[in-house]
């Protein structure tokens, strides 16, 4: 699977595409990235633990390393009898090997790590699977401009990690974020690691009201949103 993407190893175990010219995440630590960015972005935290379901969506799976740290995070939180679904769309999985091999320089995510390798096979196969009894997740495998517009699903919350937009910028155009707009519930919304001009324009055009705020690990900005409406 992951040849498509031309995988390839730096400093060890940090993957990168070739393909893309990108690194799958941070090298500060993908993992407080991702808490950073997208779990305090969306100030997911403290909503998740308000509601019976909580839907979060997320373009470009790469490792599964956002998947392991929010269900991390959320077995700490959750109340009986709430759910997570967690919904990502990608065009390369990788390898179940390949996740392993990324994802081990962070010990405090094994457990997770494990019952995701365990599940891979039906987790590439589109399947819905049980992580727990409250915690379900899907891997939507394809064009996310062509899967996205017909995936049945609306989320609370959305985690847009696809690679830079320099370098794929097919994922982060108007009407690919108009089709994200509309497969989002109402008051529910958006954060990005990127804060680039024309990415915040695709995102205001779509419905959202976007604001800036400081990056993760010294890096200047990136942005969050709400979702307002679409014209």
């Amino acid at each position: 699977m992951s040849k498509d993407n031309n995988l390839e190893w730096q400093n060890g175990d940090l993957p990168y595409s070739q393909e893309f010219g990108d690194h799958f995440y941070s090298r500060a630590d993908g993992r407080l990235e991702c808490d950073h960015v997208f779990l305090r972005g969306n100030n997911v935290q403290e909503r998740w633990t308000a509601t019976e379901r909580f839907s979060i969506g997320e373009l470009g799976f790469g490792t599964g390393l956002n998947l392991l740290e929010t269900w991390r995070q959320w077995v700490e939180q959750r109340k009986a009898g709430q759910t997570l679904l967690f919904t990502s769309f990608e065009l390369y999985p990788m390898q179940a090997s390949e996740i392993e091999r990324a994802l081990k320089s962070w010990p405090i995510l094994g457990e997770q790590t494990g019952v995701l390798i365990e599940n891979w096979n039906a987790v590439t196969k589109g399947k819905l699977v049980a992580l727990d009894g409250q915690t379900f997740f899907q891997l939507v495998v394809g064009d996310v401009r062509e899967m996205l517009p017909i995936w049945d699903g609306a989320a609370d919350a959305w985690f847009l990690d696809g690679f830079a937009p320099s370098k794929n910028p097919q994922m982060w155009e108007e009407e690919m974020l108009k089709a994200l707009a509309r497969k989002t519930n109402p008051g529910g919304t958006v954060a990005t690691y990127t804060a680039a001009g024309w990415v915040r324009r695709n995102l205001i055009a779509a419905g959202f009201d976007m604001q800036k705020c400081p990056g993760h690990a010294g890096k200047r900005e990136m942005m969050k949103g709400v979702f307002q409406s679409q014209d």
